[in-house]
């Protein structure tokens, strides 16, 4: 219903993926191969939603806080056909704990039910009930707000114009997929889903070989970053008082809570959306990797939370539609780090023919449960920020596989948000 856009690259985003603003002067060919690897570190709900186990989740519930987790993505694209069978491999530092290498395979199509009706609704079921949209810090809600959307329209096509991501144009958000690569390959995948440990570091010297692409080789000095530690209180106005540690590495921040009000028989019957933008921005790539250059300009457009912030009120409206104690998601964009072979010639004049471009990105998120002690949750009068925030284990896994979306009105929202698969 609700899809996420390919970004197909150009010459013109090549330039920019690989080392700054494109001159027009500049002759610039679109490389052989590219590569991607988006570094997560996950903390709070979302750890334990993620994989840290019961163990993480009983640790929660007692108070003691959740286990953070880091995740990795890696995508390899190229123009290429394989010589012989599409076989590739990311070799690591030591310190990754991942072993010699981490193999990226070519995903075997396969036939796929066709999907009708509404995702995350039985098959012939219409959805019942509506959708409402808050935006913006402040304890209380701006007129004009909620925007109210009825699923039943939306299940029939009635999509209002701009209804998600409105205004939000990263054109230099290139990105990997099976559909602009003539050969493709990823990791995590079926043959080898490793954890990634909690403790592990990125820092050093990476290569990836494959049987269809030119050999790629960078040394990262970018890390993980920190994990977020977020907590929620309550205010006298009915406002709920989000705050959350500064990231060094952070280039901003943005937030956004969800909730459902029941009916009397406890089936919900509307979902209440809330996003810290300052204008009607939900989901898309908000809930992704950006790059530094993407989040100034959304810094600007006052989509996302400047980097020098830390707290952000979501207004006492949202509890007043329904959600008492919502899930609030908050993310950390941090650094990038860009490679190409060759590098672009210093002399616009001269031509630039690069081999394979590469990208690394981090991020960082947190889930919590307001009114939920050990959760995130607030702690009656105090700060909150003891045990709501993340433990580094070596023991905790990742999971960078999202997970199933669940049924009804919250699948729905939950998709449209991109956090369910």
């Amino acid at each position: 219903m609700i899809r996420r856009k390919i970004v197909l690259v150009s010459v013109g985003t090549v330039a920019l993926a690989a080392g700054g603003a494109a001159l027009s002067q500049q002759q610039v060919s679109p490389p052989i191969a590219r590569y991607t690897v988006d570094a997560g570190t996950t903390s709070g709900m979302a750890a334990m939603a993620a994989g840290a186990g019961a163990g993480g989740v009983l640790s929660a519930l007692r108070g003691g806080g959740a286990q953070a987790i880091h995740e990795l993505q890696l995508r390899l694209g190229s123009s290429r056909a394989p010589t012989g069978k599409p076989e590739g491999d990311h070799f690591m530092p030591p310190a990754a704990g991942l072993g010699a290498s981490v193999p990226l395979v070519t995903p075997v199509d396969s036939p796929s039910p066709r999907e009708t009706g509404v995702p995350g609704m039985p098959q012939g079921q219409m959805p019942k009930g509506r959708l409402l949209l808050f935006w913006g810090c402040g304890e209380h809600a701006p007129k004009g707000q909620p925007v109210v959307i009825d699923f039943s329209k939306l299940a029939r096509g009635q999509v209002p114009p701009g209804l998600f991501s409105q205004g939000v144009n990263l054109p230099d958000e290139w990105s990997v997929t099976r559909q602009n690569s003539k050969t493709y390959g990823e990791w995590p995948n079926a043959k080898d889903s490793k954890s990634v440990p909690a403790n592990a570091s990125l820092l050093g010297a990476h290569s990836v070989k494959s049987t269809y692409a030119p050999d790629i080789a960078f040394t990262l000095s970018d890390d993980f970053m920190a994990p977020l530690n977020a907590a929620s209180r309550d205010t006298p106005s009915g406002a709920f008082d989000l705050s959350w540690n500064a990231l060094p590495t952070a280039t901003g921040y943005y937030a956004w809570a969800m909730g459902a009000n029941t009916d009397a028989r406890g089936e919900a019957s509307d979902m209440v959306w809330w996003t810290s933008a300052s204008t009607q921005q939900f989901g898309g790539s908000l809930a992704e990797w950006l790059s530094p250059a993407a989040v100034r300009r959304l810094v600007d457009a006052g989509t996302v939370m400047p980097s020098s912030r830390t707290s952000c009120a979501i207004p006492a409206e949202v509890r007043q539609a329904g959600a008492q104690m919502p899930m609030i998601n908050l993310y950390a964009y941090g650094p990038q780090a860009d490679f190409a072979y060759p590098p672009r010639p210093a002399d616009a004049k001269a031509a630039w023919k690069p081999e394979w471009i590469a990208r690394v990105r981090f991020r960082a998120n947190t889930m919590i449960m307001h009114g939920m002690p050990g959760m995130g949750g607030f702690s009656s009068g105090e700060n909150g920020s003891g045990n709501d925030g993340a433990s580094s284990s070596p023991q905790a896994p990742s999971a960078p596989v999202k997970p199933p979306c669940p049924k009804g009105l919250k699948g729905i929202a939950a998709r449209a948000a991109g956090l369910c698969g």
